[in-house]
Order: C-alpha cells, then sequence, then structure tokens
C-alpha cells in the first residue's frame, strides 16, 4: 500500500503538472502567438483581401483601368462633396465613378484595385530575389569563411555604401534609354517586349532584386556563422556528412525563420520604391496603373481635386501599415524567447 502511495505521488509531482503532458511544439506555439497578436493578424487580414481584389480585379473594377472618357473628366460623386466641401461650386457630379475620375475620364476605384497588383507584384519578387541571392551568396561566404569570406563581404560593403535608390534610378534610367527603340530581332528587342507585356515592372524587379540581396547577405552569413559551429553540426561533420548535406539538412532549416521575418519588415520597402519610382516617372508604363503614379498624376490639382492624390495615397499606406503589421507578429512569434507566453 504504501509503494502504491508512493508512484502515486510521483506522477502528480513537478508542481502538481501531469508528466505525461505532451509539450506543445516550436510551430504550434509560434502559430498560436501570432493569432493572438490583434495587430498581426488584421495586417494578415488586409493583405488577404488586397490579394483577392488584386487577382479578381476583373470582377471587382466597375470600369477597364485604361478607358478614357474626356466628357468626364475630373467628375466626382456626391458624397465626396460632403467630404471636401470646398470642392461644391466647380466640381461636376457623376455618380458613375465611386471615387470619381481622374484628369482624362479613367475611373479612380478601378485603376487603384488594379494599381493593387503592380504593389503585391512587387512585395512577392522583391523578397524572391533577395532571399535567392543573398540567401546563397551569404551562405557561401558563412559556412567558407577566410579569405572567401573576406572578399565576398568586402565586395558587399561596396555596394552597401553606395546609395540603393540613387542606384536604382540610374540603372532604370540607364535600361529605359538603352531599350526606348531596340531594333526588331534582337535581344534588346526581346527583353523590350517581354518588359512591355509586363507593364514596365521588369525593370523594377531588376533594379530592386540587384539592390535589395546585400542586406540578406549579411544577414545570412551572420547566422551560418553562429549555427555552423553548433553541436549538431559538428557531430554531422564527424559522422562524414558532405558540406552540401550539412548546409541544407542542418544549418539553412534553423537559419530561414529569421530571415523569412527580416524579409517580410523590408516588403514595405520594397512598395515604397516601386511607388517612389512611378511617381518620378521611371516606373510601370502608362496607362498600367500605379499608386505612385497617380499619386504623382494627382499632385498637380491636390487643391482642387484633393480625391485624386487622397485614395492611392491612402490605398499605399493601408498595404505598408499591414506588411509593417504582420512583420512585427512573425518576429514576436518565431521569437524562441518568448516561448510559452501569452
Amino acid at each position: 500500500m504504501t509503494a502504491q502511495l508512493k508512484v502515486e505521488a510521483n506522477k502528480n509531482d513537478a508542481g502538481g503538472m501531469q508528466l505525461s503532458r505532451k509539450r506543445e511544439s516550436l510551430f504550434v506555439d509560434a502559430v498560436r502567438r501570432l493569432f493572438r497578436n490583434r495587430a498581426s493578424v488584421i495586417g494578415g487580414m488586409i493583405i488577404l483581401i488586397l490579394a483577392l481584389m488584386a487577382i479578381f480585379a476583373d470582377v471587382v473594377a466597375v470600369k477597364p483601368y485604361q478607358v478614357q472618357v474626356l466628357e468626364d473628366q475630373n467628375t466626382v460623386p456626391s458624397w465626396l462633396i460632403k467630404v471636401f466641401p470646398q470642392m461644391e461650386g466647380y466640381a461636376r457630379i457623376n455618380e458613375a465613378y465611386p471615387l470619381g475620375a481622374d484628369y482624362v475620364g479613367r475611373d479612380l476605384f478601378s485603376r487603384i484595385v488594379y494599381g493593387a497588383r503592380v504593389s503585391l507584384t512587387v512585395a512577392l519578387i522583391g523578397p524572391l530575389i533577395s532571399l535567392l541571392i543573398g540567401v546563397v551568396y551569404g551562405s557561401i561566404s558563412g559556412y567558407v569563411g577566410g579569405r572567401t569570406d573576406n572578399i565576398m563581404m568586402r565586395l558587399v560593403d561596396v555596394l552597401y555604401a553606395y546609395p540603393s535608390l540613387l542606384f536604382i534610378i540610374l540603372l532604370m534610367a540607364f535600361f529605359r534609354g538603352t531599350l526606348a527603340r531596340p531594333e526588331p530581332g534582337t535581344f534588346a528587342y526581346a527583353i523590350s517586349q517581354f518588359d512591355s507585356a509586363l507593364g514596365g515592372m521588369l525593370f523594377i524587379f531588376i533594379g530592386i532584386g540587384v539592390t535589395a540581396w546585400e542586406t540578406m547577405a549579411r544577414l545570412t552569413r551572420g547566422q551560418v556563422l553562429s549555427v555552423r559551429e553548433k553541436e549538431f553540426v559538428e557531430a554531422a561533420r564527424t559522422l562524414g556528412a558532405s558540406d552540401g548535406r550539412i548546409m541544407f539538412r542542418h544549418i539553412l532549416p534553423n537559419i530561414l525563420g529569421p530571415l523569412i521575418v527580416a524579409e517580410t519588415l523590408a516588403i514595405p520597402g520594397y512598395i515604397s520604391t516601386e511607388a517612389f519610382l512611378s511617381f518620378i516617372g521611371l516606373g510601370v508604363n502608362p496607362p498600367t496603373p500605379s499608386w505612385g503614379a497617380m499619386i504623382s498624376d494627382g499632385s498637380q490639382m491636390v487643391r482642387t481635386y484633393p480625391n485624386q492624390t487622397i485614395f492611392p495615397a491612402l490605398a499605399l499606406a493601408i498595404t505598408m501599415f499591414a506588411f509593417n503589421f504582420l512583420g512585427d507578429g512573425l518576429r514576436d512569434a518565431m521569437d524562441p524567447r518568448l516561448r510559452g507566453t501569452q
């Protein structure tokens, strides 16, 4: 009887907690903390809505984004007069345009909807290019080490010292100037046609990709340097695992979390870069709508027709805030020091 009581007492040891209780995995704990972060959930929902709006833009948009109706230029719906009373007296009322028409009679709402495609495409392609180049470059530099690491990182330092935005502007101006009138049948002509098919976004991807990987390479190198000396890596090397197996099976899975979080936080920077390039006329080709180009066009009449600037600016700001909220939530959720917290 006494032995049975001792066994039951041992089962209820450790502060009254049952020893048979299974502990949550890191992934489940991270997901739980992510969904308890209200700001990140709101940001994720906004991004999901924007993605659905961009995918089904043909259904959501009330009019084709490129159609110009000169008779309806600068017209506004009646509810905008109540929001901007200074427009009363000179603005023409037209209920066919939910957010009004621009200076050549194109529907603002439809152009904002289609403009989401440009911003979200940049938000998707920019991180992919940065991860692809930066992770490969930084992994090689950090894992090989020695003189190779020194040379590779000095090259990154040289590129990092040059202002990235200025470099992108010069790069875009070079591409647009060189490939303005290419001869048919040449490689430059094929590239120009492909860029036109993408609405002028190819060179934006190239410009962002050339400069975005440098920070990712530095971060990857630091992560590899901290992980390659861990006990499990030494054990794998002792057992005869090849360098490729150690990198892809042991090191990369343990560093991808921080890299993805860092890239998520960098997405608003990519979106703002595209918007700025479109604002100064080096972005997408007209009539492809971009929020930056719409803000640039509307800024010329911001006092008389503020809706042409405010609405695309709000769309841009909301998108950037959503990615910031989601990135902050991912960073907190994937921090192992916060494991088990609310």
